[in-house]
């Protein structure tokens, strides 16, 4: 059985995400960012002692958006790409959002909303917001007239994605200028798949 470790408020949530929409059973190991990600036994499958890990028989696998690709691939079922095209778009939409969207993101929320008030910090957070305007601006752009990222229906693409941007709620931002961002946001947020895999402690 596949077994995937990690806790549902880490990165580990995308792939918990990506199980419960491919419907593939699975056993859950909720370990946390603490020491239980140092034992001997957990560095032997992940050595950067880090989260999430994913182990599918002799397979294991590290990184997130690594992992999605993989179950996507060999799982197949509606979220996977239905040709090369589409599959090269996937891929280039879940690393767009690391590379351009996660690093501000997260900044944006640490300091808006994680960290005690004590210690946030105002300015780091206005650059933050305004870092994040030109990456919304383009996926607001590329959603017009469109409901999906990649091709006809939600897939593996838009839930790498969505799975990233879910932290704009917690850091409260206003999205009213993006509304075609807004849009897919909030439908991609509102999949019952997405609501299981939440409720993985």
């Amino acid at each position: 059985m596949i077994k995937l470790y990690g806790v549902a408020a880490s990165r580990a949530m995308r792939c918990l995400w990506m199980l419960e929409e491919l419907g593939v059973e699975y056993e859950h190991v909720p370990i946390n960012f603490s020491d239980e990600c140092k034992t001997p036994e957990y560095l032997k499958l992940n050595p950067n002692g880090h989260v999430p890990t994913l182990v599918d028989g002799d397979t294991v696998l590290w990184e997130s958006m690594a992992i999605n690709l993989y179950l996507v691939q060999k799982y197949g079922g509606p979220l996977q790409p239905k040709s090369v095209e589409e599959f090269g778009h996937t891929v280039k939409w879940s690393f767009w959002g690391m590379a351009e969207v996660e690093e501000p993101l997260l900044e944006l929320l640490f300091h808006r909303a994680i960290f005690p008030e004590g210690q946030r910090d105002r300015a780091v957070a206005e650059r933050a917001w305004k870092e994040l305007q030109k990456p919304l601006g383009i996926l607001d752009d590329a959603l017009g007239g469109r409901e999906f990222l990649v091709g006809n229906s939600f897939c593996a693409g838009d839930l790498n994605l969505a799975s990233i941007l879910a932290w704009l709620q917690l850091a409260r931002a206003d999205l009213d200028g993006v509304p075609n961002a807004q849009r897919w946001l909030t439908a991609s947020l509102s999949r019952p798949a997405l609501k299981r895999a939440r409720e993985r402690r």
